[in-house]
């Protein structure tokens, strides 16, 4: 009879490490995106407040873009 070189609880144990590690990195995602919509929320609130009356002003004019 051979030896087994892997047994059933090396791979439960390996497995429950992939489960940990990807849980963690689930958790983290979850939380990045609630981060990111909580900013930008904070920043649509900011740009509702800026002066939305302001002239358009024509940035093309400049030598870069050959306007002259």
């Amino acid at each position: 009879m051979a030896i087994p070189f892997i047994t059933q609880s090396q791979v439960v144990v390996a497995l429950i490490i992939v489960v940990v590690f990807f849980g963690i990195i689930l958790i983290l995602g979850v939380r990045k995106s609630y981060l990111l919509k909580k900013e930008n929320e904070r920043l649509e609130k900011m740009s509702t407040t800026i002066n939305d009356d302001e002239e358009y002003k024509d940035f093309t004019d400049g030598h870069m873009y050959g306007g002259n």
